[in-house]
């Protein structure tokens, strides 16, 4: 079932049309001196003219005097004022979706404080999450299911941004969101107010911990919200709530109860829930799903399936494990965008072998690796725009990289230092990794370099080879070559399965029967004969 999953998002991901708008890429030395500190972000929305309109205000430290303020932001929506530091400033706003804005004198380093109003009919996705955009649905009673997706086109698709990965607001965000009466506003970090006025509410949430700007979104529908508290595995009490349509409340619980199972299966391998002075929150959405911080999207109908015998979600555990892959740990250029997707797709493998066990464990890498193109190298370089990274094997080829660590250090090793880079405060938060950072740590930890190996599956296409020659009746030389340091193995002879170590110079092994290289299957390979 999972595989299917996996292969249909993977072919969804494939034939998505071109996006117009891409996040990342080569940080623009304008916006390199720009440190974000925090966005809020008002805007009334109107479900029947299918229209926003307000503001977003932009708190940001220069490191150096600048003449000039850029932002991201896409050309459809229309600007009708700026200012800075509270007063009025001239700017353009053009068909490359970028704002310039001149103030009338040049800021001096330090804070500034932009504000920019606008509004208009925000892009619409033709096919979220994948495309982003805004999502104008109904549900079942008719009544107005709003979503917002953009992932891959970062926030800009519907407020002015920086638009990179490397920087999230470290002071958070309040969102303040408008809509009519009778509907309900979910997004990220806790609900301040509602202010009611006439046939209008205003929904006031806001977080003070840093994060993404493609996770500063807002669902709105006829939500019920069901609630229960859940204690960590440090012992931290944080509001668990479903915002669930109406319609589906009687589903609520049994989401809520595998909610709390995907979470102790994450805490076990990755640490504590990264946002317990917040809460865990999703919302059912009409596209499928995405890790919104605090408040994930959830929209896979409630289709569980079982792992040895027991209901599971893996959408809600998918996108749940991104609280700590890509809200917690977040990379910092979209080069390294395997290391939130690979690993939290490690993630759900890893659910397995918590319901299921090792067996089932290894029976899902060994479909992972049948199931890797190897297309293109994960790592394709740097400043990478988020569409030259977003390609399948950050998925699959991610998680089964992950796998293959496990093998070469050894679970002693493996484990603690998988949550070392989930916890430690070098790698969360406000500090953003690239591979570099993930791979340091991996060779400090294993006390020997893993670069070659970190190389080889990550930047480039190669599998790892292993030539067998048989020298006599029972007798075969196996080494490694394309690769210079040596590895454990497993070997299948006549007598068993030997774990043994090759490296370039090889060894001799002996059977009676042809040997079988990597049985198990921990190694993305090709086995050549002489």
């Amino acid at each position: 079932m999972r595989t299917i999953i996996f292969l249909f998002v993977s072919t969804l991901v494939l034939n998505a049309p071109a996006q117009d708008l891409k996040s990342g890429g080569p940080l623009k030395p304008e916006q390199a001196i720009m440190d974000i500190r925090h966005y809020t972000i008002a805007l009334n929305v109107d479900p029947v003219q299918q229209s926003i309109d307000g503001y977003t205000e932009i708190s940001l430290n220069l490191s150096k005097p600048a003449g000039t303020l850029l932002f991201d932001f896409w050309h459809g929506l229309k600007i009708q004022g700026v200012t800075v530091n509270n007063k009025a400033a001239s700017y353009t706003h053009t068909d490359d979706d970028l704002v310039r804005i001149a103030p009338a004198q040049e800021l001096p380093a330090g804070k500034v404080l932009v504000k920019i109003a606008y509004g208009g009919k925000p892009a619409i996705s033709s096919r979220p999450p994948w495309v982003g955009g805004f999502q104008w649905d109904k549900d079942s009673k008719g009544n107005p299911w709003i979503a917002i997706t953009c992932q891959g086109e970062g926030g800009k698709i519907y407020f002015p941004c920086k638009d990179h990965p490397s920087d999230e607001p470290n002071e958070g965000a309040d969102m303040i969101i408008t809509v009519p009466k009778g509907l309900v506003v979910a997004a990220p970090g806790m609900l301040q107010k509602v202010t009611d006025k006439k046939d209008r509410s205003t929904y006031h949430y806001k977080t003070n911990y840093t994060i993404s700007n493609y996770c500063l979104v807002f669902n709105v529908g006829k939500y019920k919200v069901a609630k229960r508290t859940y204690t960590t595995c440090d012992g931290h009490t944080v509001p668990m709530e479903y915002y669930v349509l109406e319609e589906n409340f009687d589903k609520a619980e049994k989401l809520l109860d595998l909610f709390v199972q995907s979470c102790r299966i994450h805490e076990k391998y990755f640490g504590e829930y990264p946002w317990v002075k917040e809460r865990i929150a999703a919302s059912e959405t009409p596209h499928l799903g995405m890790e919104h911080q605090t408040n994930i999207a959830y929209g896979n109908k409630y289709r569980y399936q079982k792992e040895g015998g027991k209901d599971f979600d893996w959408l809600l555990h998918h996108e749940f494990g991104h609280e700590w892959w890509a809200n917690k740990v977040t990379n910092r250029d979209w080069a390294h965008m395997w290391i939130q997707e690979g690993i939290c797709s490690y993630g759900d493998a890893l659910a397995t072998r918590e319901l299921a066990g090792e067996e089932a464990y290894q029976a899902r890498m060994r479909q992972t690796a049948r199931n890797t193109q190897n297309k293109y190298p994960i790592v394709r370089g740097d400043e990478v725009d988020s569409d030259s990274a977003y390609k399948p094997d950050i998925y699959g080829k991610g998680a089964f990289f992950m796998h293959t660590l496990r093998y070469v250090m050894g679970d002693a090793i493996f484990f603690p230092t998988l949550k070392k880079l989930a916890t430690d405060p070098k790698y969360t938060y406000d500090n953003t990794v690239i591979t570099a950072d993930v791979e340091e740590l991996f060779s400090g930890a294993y006390g020997k370099s893993l670069k070659p190996l970190f190389n080889l599956f990550l930047y480039t296409t190669d599998k790892l080879e292993v030539v067998v020659k048989q020298t006599n009746d029972e007798k075969y030389s196996v080494k490694l070559l394309n690769i210079d340091m040596p590895l454990p193995i497993e070997i299948a002879t006549d007598s068993g399965i030997q774990k043994l170590v090759l490296d370039k110079k090889g060894i001799t092994v002996t059977s009676k029967t042809f040997i079988q290289v990597d049985p198990k299957g921990f190694y993305l390979k090709k086995v050549i004969l002489e």
